[in-house]
């Protein structure tokens, strides 16, 4: 990928415009011409709307909860494949239903960044690498009506009419229609994704404008997964803006994030799975193992598959049991079916994982495209209970969530443990409880009750293991 970006770079510095075209109809010099591409090296944008969180709707197959977004400048430096997005959003949602940081109170900032093979977000003075967002930046920066032209012509582009096709391999596949005036006007793509392969992507440019010799649309729309994922209204355009994009050396420094696992034993038999932000328990049974949560992607459930054999080796891991299908949640789903290990999970999300683990991952095929094996998924409806005789494990539905209508929770009565996920997550230690309480917080107490669970400790899968009285105390219970 380094060289591949190496030689996208070296093309914009040093290559004059060259056509592609096989009819006569387009071809990437009048594209680059009529869009002011040929000598724009970078770009900041002003913008406003609304955008959504992909892959975290209340249930599979339902739009993407949306939010608004009051403002947003986006930075792109093409000669150093580097992007910032920069948002200030808040709810729209009320009450909330879904995930994506809902619900939220006042306004949130987001600072999303992408340069070369490295992905960070940023938090205050805090900067933390996310790799597993890698392809989908890189595909935003190359997406955008003049990084098409720029990454068309670094990429052996395809010209066809007035439709270019172009790859960059392991991470996207895009075809881009250019308009009568020589505009992109759309961008279509298949984006590498852990949870259903090939994510198809589109986005629409309309209402160019001329901003300095350099044309933008005034509109952009886009959508993902057949939803839509952001719509904006272009305010301002600086090109050739004095801007820059540094990887931290926080970020350039990171070692693999997703392989650190961190073992914590809380019972006999039982241990809680961190290293990350997405955690996991390993529960022994007399003859197999069951592992509750295979979140991220590959190199995160591999990581976790390689600890629990080491904490249990003679037996095999027979299940796995997913809390929901949000795709945080559900990354490392295809890595635990290439094992053979059967899902299990909510009735209300089997068709979903029945359609996403036969999905192609043609664009970077992973473990399970790779080992021709067919997923077993089983659905869990209001509760099921696993037993060898002298442990049980309940996973029951959590009912009325708004989280997920199939999010579910594990629950062993004889350790008096419970395991779930975005349900409750606990906060730092002495931090003052939410105000008002998390309306799924209030929602898990309520179902806790409701089936009588005699609960003592909670395993989140987010956060740290918490005596129950730490629900009660977030939600002034």
């Amino acid at each position: 990928m380094l060289r591949t970006l190496a030689l996208i770079t070296a093309v914009i510095l040093l290559s004059p415009l060259a056509s592609h075209a096989q009819d006569g109809k387009v071809s990437l010099e009048n594209v680059a011409k009529a869009m002011g591409a040929a000598n724009l090296k970078s770009l900041e944008i002003t913008s406003s709307g609304v955008n959504f969180a992909v892959g975290q709707s209340p249930a599979p197959g339902v739009p993407w909860p949306w939010f608004h977004v009051k403002s947003a400048k986006r930075t792109v430096i093409y000669e150093t494949a580097s992007l910032r997005d920069e948002l200030v959003r808040t709810q729209a949602l009320n009450p909330p239903r879904g995930g994506g940081g809902q619900p939220m109170r006042g306004e949130q900032r987001q600072n999303f960044a992408v340069s070369g093979d490295h992905a960070w977000n940023t938090v205050g003075e805090t900067v933390t690498p996310v790799p597993i967002t890698l392809a989908e930046r890189q595909f935003q920066l190359w997406a955008t009506p003049h990084g098409v032209v720029k990454a068309a012509m670094a990429n052996k582009a395809t010209v066809q009419g007035r439709t270019i096709s172009f790859a960059v391999p392991g991470r996207f596949k895009i075809k881009a229609t250019v308009n009568d005036r020589n505009l992109v006007e759309k961008v279509e793509a298949l984006v590498a994704h852990p949870v259903v392969g090939d994510m198809p992507v589109e986005v629409s440019y309309s209402g160019y404008d001329d901003f300095g010799g350099v044309k933008f649309p005034r509109t952009i729309r886009q959508m993902a997964g057949g939803f839509d994922s952001l719509t904006l209204t272009v305010n301002t355009v600086r090109p050739n803006a004095t801007v820059d994009v540094k990887v931290p050396d926080a970020v350039r420094q990171a070692t693999s994030l997703y392989s650190r696992v961190t073992n914590q034993k809380v019972a006999d038999g039982v241990w809680y799975l961190t290293g990350t932000t997405h955690h996991s328990v390993v529960i022994e049974m007399k003859d197999y193992v069951i592992v509750v949560e295979a979140p991220q992607n590959d190199e995160r459930a591999l990581a976790v598959l390689a600890e629990t054999r080491k904490l249990v080796p003679a037996k095999p891991i027979r299940y796995v049991v997913n809390s929901h299908h949000h795709y945080d949640h559900s990354g490392g789903l295809r890595a635990f079916a290439a094992e053979g290990i059967t899902i299990l999970t909510s009735q209300v999300n089997r068709a979903f994982f029945e359609w996403a683990l036969t999905a192609p991952a043609t664009v970077n095929p992973d473990r399970l495209a790779k080992s021709g094996r067919k997923a077993t998924v089983e659905g869990v409806g209001d509760r099921r209970v696993l037993t060898d005789g002298t442990r049980t494990v309940e996973i029951h539905q959590i009912a009325g969530s708004l989280h997920h209508d199939g999010l579910i929770m594990v629950y062993l009565p004889k350790e008096k443990l419970l395991s779930e996920a975005d349900a409750f997550t606990p906060g730092p230690p002495n931090a003052p409880p939410p105000s008002p309480a998390n309306p799924f917080s209030v929602n898990l107490s309520d179902n806790i009750m409701r089936l009588g669970l005699n609960v003592e400790q909670i395993l989140p899968l987010h956060g740290r293991v918490v005596p129950l009285a730490e629900l009660s105390r977030a939600i002034s219970k």
